[in-house]
């Protein structure tokens, strides 16, 4: 019985960044969260699938994959891969005071995939690796540096979804709390009182911010998540239901039925 998704943590307690190479024996994984942190991985070589959430990724090197928290991934990879991994956790961007570094982070973390120009972010990588391998205290400017650096440059291959203004605070701490799938509600009204606002307002920020209100945007993290719950494990519709705060079944399968034109039980069964 599958109630719940195995969900990896690849840091050690205390530690809120983490580079390490790409490991050369991954070849087939399982469907897995992480364990609140967001992991950035760089291939450079390698071929195969990686799929994250319900979206299968031809591996195309050189190719950077994002994987949020919340998101749902394993890999499927034919040839031997090379890369690299970097995994923030949530710690690190709270406490971290330079504020671009959250801005990349951000916009970085609205993307799910991109394919750089070319490899030149190897040489950041392996200089960051090297200056993190050290652990010195007094490192820690240098690796905030080079981190900046290095999300400018994996983002350089496309156009950020999110701008940067006055309004993106509020807009990512509202991602955030998407973002916590056991509380997910499809309510505008709770996410603006916890944000301190009004519906109206949250959503014209939304609208600035992603070019979507604020519904939408709910919308599609509930679905999501609705997806991964049918796909990766064995809970009943019920259940399902009940886990994303809808007042029953029938209501749940009307909504799941209007943004993905089947029932729950048919995208199920179609993905069997």
């Amino acid at each position: 019985m599958k109630s719940a998704l195995k969900i990896k943590d690849k840091t050690k307690y205390n530690e809120e960044l983490k580079i390490a190479k790409f490991k050369k024996h991954i070849r087939k994984t399982s469907p897995h969260k992480h364990n609140s942190y967001f992991e950035i991985i760089f291939l450079t070589k390698g071929s195969g699938s990686h799929t994250i959430d319900t979206v299968e990724y031809k591996i195309q090197p050189p190719v950077v994959f994002n994987i949020r928290k919340e998101q749902v991934h394993f890999w499927d990879i034919k040839t031997e891969p090379e890369g690299f991994v970097l995994i923030i956790k949530k710690n690190f961007i709270n406490n971290c005071l330079d504020k671009e570094i959250k801005s990349l982070i951000s916009e970085l973390s609205a993307q799910t995939c991109l394919f750089p120009k070319d490899n030149t972010a190897i040489d950041i990588f392996n200089i960051l690796l090297n200056e993190h391998q050290e652990k010195k205290k007094s490192n820690q400017p240098i690796i905030d540096g080079l981190l900046k650096a290095l999300l400018a440059k994996l983002l350089e291959s496309s156009t950020p979804n999110i701008p940067k203004n006055g309004n993106s605070t509020t807009f990512q701490k509202f991602i955030d709390l998407l973002s916590k799938e056991d509380e997910l509600t499809n309510k505008v009204n709770h996410y603006a009182q916890l944000l301190n606002t009004t519906p109206q307002n949250l959503n014209a920020i939304c609208k600035k911010e992603s070019g979507q209100s604020s519904a939408e945007i709910i919308s599609n993290y509930i679905i999501n998540e609705a997806k991964r719950l049918l796909l990766y494990t064995d809970l009943t519709v019920s259940e399902i239901a009940g886990k994303l705060n809808f007042k029953d079944n029938s209501h749940f399968t009307k909504y799941f039925k209007r943004n993905v034109d089947k029932t729950p039980i048919a995208f199920r069964k179609a993905n069997d």
